[in-house]
């Protein structure tokens, strides 16, 4: 026969009844605050407390001072009793069993971390330090050093912390609810960072949910692991002013911008194939974006994930760099390191939705609290995810501060939004019935709006240093214009037509090419609608699209000669440059998650040349102000050749006010031209400062060895130029 636990019944003044206590040890109390730690009564002070495995236990102040010894009253550790204390105060413990003796520091006995300040602006939706108060952080709290907890549950029953400080012991760091917000906190003491832990939550209904990790947890373990991971403070001595203080100041749309799309798990690997940590990525990616002369690096998302083909899309920890790639300090260092050679970074950031792990933020407390529970409005089918609701003030200030937490912590330059285009239609891919208009009657929401107003705004008013760039899709007005004018108030906005028009121009054979001339002119009827960036990111290079390389017509030297094209028409055409890693050598294969790049090809000749037109037409690009400082305002362009479709020609010129003026011509097929009249607006000698068609990129070397001279020949200056077969050339006025 089993034998039930000893319980002392006989009840003294001041002890709490069975009934209670029974719900202390069943995780069934729901406010152990209220009953546990230090409490006065009359005119003196009872403790009670839950030791788990001990049988006997004293009472003790900080100092060691023994208080009292106190009573068991059951069997599996819960004790109380009378303690010689003159006022509340944080109180330890000596526990034993047999001859092994412990320390416990009573969570019961400290106040609270957050205050009415923190309350009243997290229910206003204005508080902009979440990021300090929300999750774990490290602290001394009334003399002792722990972590604090806190974490939005506002319809769950109880809410505990739970760790390997704690045996994962949920009737132990039960957390104490904050009514107005609906946040659970708790001041943990003497755990110590890298401890991990999650969120034990019973939902309303009294069901215990799967434990949840931190929606704030600034670090993670890694995957398969899922637990958050308690961190101190970010420390990192930053070499940055001269980089924050030239941002800050500049004028980013006149601005060479020149970016390096890089997946951090795929760009090389070690050779045993596992991933490189940031200090490798540091003295390795950092010098060779630098030679090739990139402004900045773009990471798609790096922030914690579970699952490695998402890619870092279905992220499960916004606020806390992969662990794949080490501790957060890693991430901070190699940031410190680009923008001390002046090199920016950008991360690619998700708030448009989140996947459905068990452990991550669906029904987080029992209830839809971060999506929407209507699946038409908080189910994304593309993805088989959750969507945010931008309309609670909580999930809005998350992400806000998401945003903002990036900028403060790891000084980022920017960020890229993924998905803009879902956000903004809540009938984005979704049939008639499949979705649920907006109040008055339409198919915006007005509640993504809002949201991406605020981040945007708020982002450049704390740190005007950063750029906020969309992934857009569509022709919704203003993306890239000021939330005061009506905007969405992004920087930029990616050019989702470009990459598609000029694909699918350079996919075709040339000889069909002069049939959809337009495809390449088209584009400059809207390119000063917004402040583009000219994208040909990994999306163009996975999902059995091949690589660059692959997609172009013709056999093997001309698919190179028409890429090289591409890039010098690319590189003089209006917006900011982004290149996704292995384009830049012209990978073969598609890009896989799951391999490094294939860095072997620069051995061959045409690879090799490939990277070093890139890296010319980069420095090109940064270095003469007319490719770059009016890449925003139309004012930057003039046609020079915009309808000869029988020859497949283009030219135009780049300009900007008091600089010289450098003219772009591509000639999109294999025909080489001789004496091909081009129109320039100003006579004299006219320097070829790059063709794509140069032996030492790959091509077969016509030129205009150097030079040409426009002349005026009946009142039309124009000059007689050599169009290489497959190739774009720029000329820079030298000398009128």
């Amino acid at each position: 026969m089993k034998k039930s636990p000893r319980v002392d019944d006989g009840r003294a003044p001041g002890e709490i009844p069975l009934s209670e206590i029974e719900a202390i040890l069943e995780g069934r109390h729901t406010n152990p605050f209220a009953v546990l730690g230090l409490h006065k009564l009359g005119d003196g002070f009872r403790v009670r407390c839950f030791v788990p495995g001990a049988e006997a236990v004293t009472a003790l102040s900080l100092n060691g001072t023994e208080l009292g010894e106190l009573k068991r009253r059951h069997d599996a550790g819960y004790f109380e009793g009378v303690v010689n204390a003159t006022h509340l105060q944080p109180i330890r413990y000596r526990a034993r069993r047999g001859d092994d003796e412990w320390a416990v520091t009573d969570p019961y006995t400290f106040g609270p971390v957050l205050g009415p300040m923190d309350d009243y602006f997290v229910r206003e939706g204005s508080h902009l330090r979440l990021f300090d108060k929300m999750g774990a952080h490290a602290l001394k709290h009334e003399g002792v050093d722990g972590f604090h907890f806190a974490v939005w549950a506002p319809n769950a029953k109880r809410v505990s912390v739970v760790g390997d400080f704690n045996g994962w012991d949920g009737r132990r760091h039960v957390m104490r609810l904050r009514v107005d917000t609906g946040i659970w906190e708790i001041f943990a003491p003497d755990v110590r960072a890298g401890s991990a832990y999650k969120f034990e939550i019973v939902g309303k209904n009294g069901k215990l949910l799967p434990l949840k990790a931190d929606p704030y947890a600034r670090r993670a373990e890694l995957r398969p692991d899922t637990a958050s991971v308690t961190a101190p403070e970010l420390s990192q001595k930053w070499d940055d002013d001269a980089h924050r203080e030239f941002w800050e100041k500049a004028d980013h749309r006149r601005q060479p911008i020149t970016i390096y799309e890089v997946h951090a798990g795929s760009w090389r690997k070690k050779p045993d194939g596992s991933f490189l940590s940031w200090d490798d990525l540091a003295s390795e990616l950092i010098p060779y974006c630098t030679d090739m002369g990139f402004t900045h690096i773009e990471f798609l998302p790096i922030t914690e994930h579970p699952f490695d083909p998402s890619w870092g899309y279905q992220t499960t920890g916004l606020f806390a760099p992969t662990a794949r790639f080490g501790e957060p300090e890693g991430f901070a260092r190699f940031v410190n390191g680009c923008h001390k050679v002046g090199l920016g970074v950008i991360l690619d950031w998700v708030p448009a939705h989140f996947p459905t792990d068990a452990h991550g933020l669906r029904f987080f407390d029992g209830t839809a609290l971060y999506e929407h529970a209507d699946p038409r409005q908080g189910f994304h089918p593309d993805w088989n995810t959750a969507i945010y609701n931008f309309g609670r003030n909580e999930v809005l200030s998350y992400l806000v501060n998401n945003a903002l937490y990036w900028s403060e912590k790891f000084h980022l330059d920017g960020l890229r939004v993924d998905a803009v285009a879902s956000m903004l239609y809540l009938d984005y891919s979704r049939k008639e019935g499949e979705w649920v208009p907006n109040e008055y009657g339409g198919r915006e929401n007005l509640e993504a709006v809002r949201f991406l107003q605020k981040m945007n705004s708020l982002s450049y008013g704390a740190h005007p240093g950063v750029m906020t760039i969309a992934e857009e899709s569509t022709s919704w007005p203003k993306v890239s214009q000021p939330v005061h004018e009506g905007g969405l108030g992004f920087g930029f906005k990616w050019n989702m037509g470009f990459m598609h028009d000029t694909l699918s121009y350079l996919q075709r054979e040339p000889i069909h090419r002069k049939h959809h001339h337009h495809e390449l002119t088209f584009g400059l009827l809207y390119a000063y609608s917004e402040n583009f960036v000219l994208p040909l990111s990994h999306d163009e290079v996975v999902h059995g699209k091949g690589s660059l390389i692959a997609k172009m017509a013709g056999d093997d030297w001309q698919k190179f000669a028409n890429l090289r094209a591409y890039y010098g028409f690319m590189w003089g055409y209006p917006g900011k440059k982004l290149l996704f890693m292995g384009q830049e050598f012209a990978q073969w294969s598609e890009w896989s998650e799951a391999r490094s790049l294939d860095w072997n090809l620069l051995q061959y000749h045409p690879h090799e040349g490939m990277r070093r037109l890139v890296r010319d037409l980069n420095f090109c690009y940064r270095s003469k102000p007319a490719l770059h400082a009016r890449d925003c305002e139309g004012e930057g362009f003039q046609w020079l050749i915009a309808d000869d479709a029988e020859n497949s020609v283009y030219a135009w010129l780049r300009m900007s006010p008091g600089e010289k003026p450098v003219a772009v011509i591509s000639n999109f097929t294999p025909v080489y031209r001789e004496n091909f009249r081009i129109p320039l607006p100003i006579e004299g000698r006219w320097r070829e400062i790059l063709n794509t068609d140069a032996e030492i990129y790959g091509g077969s070397g016509k030129g205009n060895g150097g030079r040409v001279h426009a002349v005026n020949a009946g009142g039309t200056i124009q000059a007689e130029v050599t169009l290489p077969p497959l190739a774009t050339i720029m000329l820079e006025l030298e000398q009128a």
